[in-house]
């Protein structure tokens, strides 16, 4: 197998509980440690996470420190991509650890096809409380992310968009870098382009990443509504909707309110609108028992899916509200590192 140099870009902020085991999961992969180089583009964290990378630099030479004065996500990749060495380009999480197989499977991969720039591995929630246990559940069923093959490993293949992908470094040439505008969707907006110029994307399902799930319901629904609300963004930039799936929790969202409305309206509506409410529950719940074979805290992953779907298509609908309606050409007070 040809080995090429491999750069794998981390951006970070305040992450001094993940970025050590982030960092050596790659270096524990089985991959041959001098044609691999660790970026982490550090966003000024203040809580002892550059303390910590910088110490682990002593007995590490393939890990790099850059200062990400912005802040932001993709200003932290383009600022990794631009100062890299690589022929291979790897994004990575600071909440994220590589399975130990996950270079070698990728480059396997980008050496077999050559019409594919980008793979991906299975992303394997996991989690460090209760409440985490039942988000990380929910978030690999169909019935709680689509057809996001990403997140259910229900197949491999050609697929339109992977978590945290190895790409050819000529793809930043041929379509540019990450977009500097997104606070969120920055990885699958870039994946849109790669399609869009004729390249492909390959899930590879024997390998995965192990991503550490936020156990919050307060920062699920953040996450949530700000994917659906900078979708939007990402669509008006591209003059279209780049995937079917993300309209359904926006049409869930509409229905439920305009069912609501139009229930005071006519005892028929009234009808319609329960008897709609009350199928979703079942779907919900039949979704929720597959799920969990145990059969415990079924009605928290009920909740859980209630929340992603509501959370995404109300941040969907603000969009189209703000960018399509009102054409706001951007939201500064969201910009933050969101990896």
């Amino acid at each position: 197998m040809i080995e090429p140099v491999v750069s794998i870009i981390i951006p970070c902020r305040n992450e001094k509980d993940y970025i050590i085991s982030c960092v050596q999961s790659v270096l524990h992969n089985n991959y041959p440690h001098e044609k691999m180089e660790v970026i982490v583009c550090d966003g000024m964290s203040d809580d002892g996470t550059y303390e910590l990378l910088k110490n682990f630099t002593y007995k590490n030479p393939q890990l790099k420190i850059l200062s990400n004065e912005k802040r932001t996500t993709p200003y932290a990749l383009n600022l990794g991509i631009k100062n890299s060495t690589g022929d291979v380009i790897i994004i990575l999480g600071a909440h994220a650890e590589m399975h130990g197989n996950y270079l070698h499977t990728c480059i396997s991969v980008l050496n077999e096809k050559q019409e594919v720039w980008c793979c991906g591995g299975v992303l394997k929630n996991e989690s460090k409380d209760e409440t985490g246990e039942i988000i990380s559940l929910a978030m690999t069923s169909p019935f709680g992310v689509g057809s996001a093959h990403f997140r259910t490993g229900a197949r491999e293949g050609y697929v339109d968009t992977v978590a945290f992908g190895a790409y050819r470094k000529e793809v930043f040439s041929l379509i540019g870098l990450f977009d500097e505008e997104l606070t969120r969707n920055q990885d699958d907006e870039f994946n849109y382009r790669l399609t869009k110029a004729g390249k492909k994307i390959w899930l590879a399902t024997d390998t995965s990443i192990k991503y550490f799930v936020r156990g919050s319901w307060k920062k699920l629904w953040s996450q949530y509504f700000q994917y659906g609300y900078w979708k939007v963004f990402v669509n008006r930039k591209h003059r279209m909707v780049t995937t079917m799936r993300q309209l359904i929790p926006f049409l869930f969202v509409l229905c439920l309110i305009a069912g609501f409305v139009l229930s005071f309206v006519s005892y028929y509506f009234l009808w319609f609108y329960i008897s709609s409410l009350v199928t979703y529950i079942l779907c919900a719940l039949l979704a929720a028992f597959i799920l969990n074979k145990q059969k415990k805290n079924i009605f928290q992953i009920v909740f859980a899916f209630i929340l992603l779907h509501i959370s995404y298509g109300s941040g969907y609908l603000k969009g189209v509200i703000d960018f399509l309606l009102l054409r706001k050409k951007s939201a500064s007070k969201h910009e933050s590192l969101s990896r």
